[in-house]
C-alpha cells in the first residue's frame, strides 16, 4: 500500500508537471482545484485534493470517556471532458485510513478499497445524461451530498444504517422544466448490487435496481444549492426540493446490499431481497435551511438477522448568519424491525460551524446526546476541520 501510493503520487506529480507545460491553466483560485485544457480543446483535466481532521469524545452513561483524533477523510479527485465537452468523467480516490477500509470479501481476506468514484458521464441529449461505471447510487439526499459539503460533521445515523452508497452499473439522468419554473428530476440506475469495488461474483447473480424522482415546485435551486448543507447562496425566494426514491436489491448477500458484512451460514451464502423507500425534503430561504428524510427497508424472504431491516427519520434547520457562522440542529431515531440487528437509537444534536471560504475552508463541531435501547446512552462532542484545494 505505501509503495502504491508513492508510485501513484510520482505519477499525478509527472503527470500534471507535464500537461501544465504544454496546456493552458484556466483558472486556479482556493477551493476550485487546478484546471488545465487542451489547446484544441480535446480534453480537460481538473484537480481537487481535500482533507477532514476530527476530534472526537464520548462520555458514557456509566461515566466512562473515550475520545479519538483522526484524518477521517482525505480525497483526491480527477474531473473534466474527454474528446468531446458532452463526455465527462470523474475519478476519485480515498487515501485515509477511513477511506480505504476493506473489501471483507471472505475469499479474499481484507482488501484495498481505494476508489469510490470511477464514472463516464455522456450528456446524449438536451435534458438527458448515460452514466457508466462506479458511483453513488440516487438514494437518499443526505448520502448523494458530498461529505465536503455537509451541515454537520457528519451524516446521520438514518444515513449510515440505511444507505444505499456506491455501486457499479448504469445510470440514467433527465432534468425537465414544467410549466413556468417547476423542475423536474428523474434518475434510474442499475448496478450489481454488492457496493464498490468487489470483485467476487455473487453466486446467485443478483441485481439492483433504483428510481428516484425529485420535484422542485419554485425552480432550481442557486449554483445546485438542492445538493450541499446550509444555505450558503442565501437564496432571494423560497426554494423547495421533494425527492423520493425505490430501491430493490435482489439477491444481495451483504447486511446491508451495498454495505455491511458478507452473511453466511457455514460455508454457504445467504441471499435476500431488500426493498428499500426514501422520502425526503430539503428547503431553503434567505440562509435559512431545513429538511427531512424518511427511511424504510424491509424483506419478504429472509428472516436472518443479520440483515438491517428497519425504519428511521432525520429532521434538521440551520440558519447562517451574514457573518457566515452557522447554528443548526438535528433530530434523528431509528427504529430496527424485531429480526434486524440494528440497534434502536435516538440523537438530539446541536451544531455550531464556520464557514471561512464555503464549503472549501470550515470548521464545525457539534454535540449530541444518544440513547440506545440495547446499550450505553452516551454524550458526544466532535470538532472537524475541512481544508480542500
Amino acid at each position: 500500500m505505501r509503495h502504491f501510493s508513492c508510485a501513484f503520487f510520482t505519477t499525478c506529480f509527472l503527470f500534471i508537471a507535464s500537461i501544465s507545460s504544454g496546456q493552458q491553466v484556466m483558472n486556479y483560485s482556493f477551493g476550485e482545484g487546478l484546471k488545465f485544457v487542451a489547446e484544441d480543446n480535446s480534453f480537460a483535466v481538473k484537480c481537487n485534493f481535500r482533507f477532514q481532521t476530527l476530534y472526537q469524545g464520548r462520555y458514557f452513561e456509566t461515566g466512562d470517556w473515550t475520545e479519538s483524533l483522526m484524518i477521517r477523510r482525505s480525497r483526491l479527485k480527477f474531473g473534466g471532458h474527454a474528446f468531446r465537452p458532452n463526455i465527462k468523467y470523474k475519478l476519485e480516490l480515498g487515501l485515509s485510513n477511513r477511506d480505504v477500509g476493506s473489501g471483507n470479501i471472505p475469499e479474499s481476506g481484507p482488501t484495498a478499497n481505494i476508489v469510490l468514484d470511477a464514472v463516464v458521464k455522456w450528456q446524449f441529449a438536451e435534458n438527458w445524461q448515460l452514466w457508466v461505471g462506479q458511483t453513488k447510487l440516487p438514494g437518499n439526499r443526505e448520502r448523494v451530498f458530498s461529505s465536503q459539503e455537509l451541515q454537520f460533521v457528519d451524516r446521520s445515523r438514518v444515513n449510515s444504517r440505511y444507505t444505499l452508497d456506491r455501486d457499479i452499473g448504469i445510470q440514467l439522468h433527465g432534468k425537465h422544466k414544467i410549466g413556468r419554473c417547476a423542475v423536474i428530476e428523474e434518475k434510474l440506475a442499475i448496478s450489481t448490487g454488492e457496493g464498490r469495488n468487489i470483485i467476487v461474483n455473487n453466486p446467485y447473480n443478483g441485481r439492483q435496481y433504483t428510481a428516484r424522482f425529485e420535484w422542485l415546485p419554485f425552480g432550481s435551486f442557486a449554483n445546485d444549492g438542492d445538493y450541499f448543507g446550509a444555505d450558503l447562496e442565501r437564496e432571494d425566494n423560497v426554494k423547495l426540493s421533494l425527492g423520493i426514491t425505490a430501491d430493490y436489491n435482489h439477491n444481495t448477500v451483504r447486511s446491508r446490499g451495498n454495505l455491511g458484512s458478507f452473511v453466511r451460514e457455514g460455508e454457504e451464502y445467504v441471499a435476500s431481497n431488500l426493498n428499500t423507500l426514501f422520502i425526503d425534503a430539503l428547503l431553503k430561504y434567505r440562509g435559512f435551511s431545513a429538511s427531512g428524510e424518511y427511511a424504510h427497508r424491509s424483506t419478504f424472504d429472509s428472516k436472518n438477522p443479520e440483515f438491517g431491516y428497519g425504519q428511521g427519520i432525520a429532521l434538521a434547520a440551520g440558519y447562517l448568519l451574514p457573518s457566515d457562522w452557522e447554528l443548526s440542529g438535528r433530530f434523528t431515531e431509528i427504529s430496527p424491525a424485531n429480526v434486524s440487528s440494528i440497534n434502536q437509537a435516538s440523537e438530539y444534536l446541536i451544531g455550531i460551524s464556520k464557514y471561512v471560504s464555503g464549503h472549501s475552508l470550515k470548521i464545525q463541531s457539534d454535540f449530541s446526546y444518544t440513547t440506545r435501547k440495547l446499550d450505553r446512552d452516551f454524550f458526544m462532542m466532535r470538532v472537524q476541520v475541512e481544508v480542500a484545494l
